[in-house]
């Protein structure tokens, strides 16, 4: 697992690990390596904005973000190209799943927004491994709703940077970045390489007390 620096309660995996989603006997190696607990809380992923508080493991129904303030609960979501982000704060830990429809439609500003309303602020936020500008071809329609953070390929075409466009509306948040692509690194599953049912995941908690 890549822990990030300054992080409490904050890990993302690697394709080495398992699919963690499914796979009960390797989350329970992975979570006494972290010193958490292996019932985790996930959602189905829908690429949307929408937002769950977690107080318990298990399903969470259909979200792209879980936040928690509940102590050794850990909250996780699944990625394989998308951007996977973790939030810090006083009494809360949350994750989110971001593609670019995610991403363009506002689900870090919700979950943002969602926290405040339950009184809730973010001290720092780490940016997981995610499919870079290098190789995130993609067409006008997609590229138009990041107009700051279009690139090109390594072959010439349309890309963009969906973590660069993230971490730019985090401001002023200290930001921890991983510089991972999962496309070009073969320790990291990337559906846009091959197809991969597989993913890693992005697993946040609060410490226990």
């Amino acid at each position: 697992m890549i822990r990030p620096s300054g992080f409490r309660g904050a890990a993302f995996g690697e394709a080495s690990e398992g699919d963690l989603r499914i796979d009960a006997d390797r989350r329970r190696l992975v979570s006494a390596d972290l010193g958490i607990p292996p019932e985790w809380a996930f959602v189905s992923q829908v690429h949307g904005t929408t937002v769950v508080r977690a107080t318990t493991p298990g399903g969470k129904g259909e979200a792209d973000a879980i936040f928690t303030t509940r102590h050794a609960l850990p909250i996780a979501v699944a990625t394989a190209d998308c951007v996977p982000v973790v939030l810090e704060g006083t009494g809360f830990a949350a994750v989110i799943h971001a593609g670019w429809r995610g991403a363009s439609s506002g689900v870090f500003q919700e979950t943002v927004a969602t926290l405040a309303r339950a009184g809730l602020t973010a001290q720092r936020a780490a940016i997981g491994p995610s499919i870079g500008p290098c190789c995130y071809e993609v067409g006008d329609d997609v590229a138009e709703r990041f107009a700051d953070h279009v690139a090109t390929t390594t072959w010439g075409t349309t890309s963009i940077d969906i973590a660069g466009y993230l971490e730019s509306i985090m401001n002023p948040l200290p930001v921890w970045r991983s510089e991972r692509c999962t496309y070009t690194d073969a320790g990291l599953n990337s559906y846009r390489q091959n197809r991969t049912r597989l993913r890693q995941v992005a697993v946040a908690w609060l410490p226990p007390v």
